[in-house]
């Protein structure tokens, strides 16, 4: 039996701009995905037993199933020949946009490399469930399976010419405390990122400044975390950060209102967290006083929220 895991992650800077080679800055969360794989049986059979968001798993189904065909395609594992029963459980919830499809496909990748006996470092693992995650984002930037495989705090960049993406880890003075507030809503990240594409496509005098606004703050936030260590400061540009994914239309009333409601019981800084239309938010919250006040007024309301930390190096 082969087993493995993958990280949960929060995008802090740059989701859908990421896409378009824009940098962006993500975080690790200290929960994972863990799988099991072993041969067995007939066919391909996947027992999922992730606890999240409701109809997450039934609504995933068929891109999970395409992620684990591509997977294997890109491992050189004749899909003819074998049969393979999936185990997937941990402590990281399937809600929309925490990774939580980066951090199976990184879990499943070392799982089957374990059971197959293959020694792949991380850069392949990594390699293997970007091409998953097609099956999920349609054209992913990396930015989740890259934080899934290597943990910590990264400054990401994609390479749009098909050569390396741009992966360093920063370094910060200590791990600082989030919040991560779901709105419930299972979100397609595939139609998500068609739709900014195809926006920026039609409209490249609106959206065009919007990108190169993004880009500014990713340099400016690197600055204020790794060198000035500027909480405030971050909080403010992750603020910005949200009004730019407003106006690419990929914010929703429900995530605003989460982020207004973490903003007004004193977050540093709050924006939505992955592909938008749904899933998740991300609230700068230093101190366990803060993030749990926080928190707390989301609970109250019926909201599911994820008390954790940016900066935990690999666990």
């Amino acid at each position: 039996m082969g087993r493995g895991s993958g990280f949960g992650k929060a995008i802090l800077f740059g989701e859908h701009f990421v896409v378009h080679g824009v940098p962006g800055i993500v975080s690790a969360i200290d929960l994972t995905v863990d799988a099991e794989v072993k041969r067995n049986g007939k066919g391909i059979s996947v027992r999922d037993e992730r606890k999240g968001s409701k109809g997450y798993t039934e609504r995933k189904k068929t891109q999970q199933q395409e992620s684990i065909k591509r997977m294997l395609e890109t491992m050189e594992i004749n899909l003819e020949k074998i049969s393979l029963e999936i185990w997937l459980g941990g402590n990281l919830p399937v809600f929309s946009g925490i990774g939580a499809s980066a951090a199976s496909s990184v879990a499943i990748a070392r799982a089957i490399a374990e059971e197959f006996e293959m020694s792949l470092p991380d850069e392949r693992i990594n390699e293997i469930a970007y091409e998953a995650e097609k099956a999920y984002a349609g054209t992913p930037s990396g930015i989740d399976n890259t934080a899934a495989t290597y943990g910590g705090l990264i400054w990401f960049r994609k390479n749009l010419s098909g050569g390396p993406n741009t992966i360093e880890r920063l370094n910060i003075k200590e791990p600082v405390e989030i919040i991560i507030g779901n709105t419930g809503v299972v979100a397609d990240t595939k139609k998500m990122v068609a739709g900014v594409a195809e926006r920026k496509k039609k409209n490249p005098k609106k959206y065009d400044p919007l990108f190169k606004e993004a880009e500014r703050l990713a340099f400016e936030a690197r600055k204020a975390l790794e060198e000035q260590f500027d909480l405030r400061k971050v909080g403010k540009l992750m603020n910005e950060n949200h009004r730019l994914l407003q106006e690419v239309e990929v914010s929703c009333k429900e995530l605003d209102y989460l982020v207004n409601s973490a903003r007004e019981q004193g977050a540093f800084g709050a924006k939505l967290t992955g592909g938008g239309g749904g899933g998740c938010m991300v609230a700068l919250t230093p101190g366990k006083e803060l993030q749990d006040a926080v928190a707390a007024t989301m609970e109250k309301e019926g909201f599911k929220v994820l008390r954790t930390k940016i900066g935990i190096q690999k666990i």
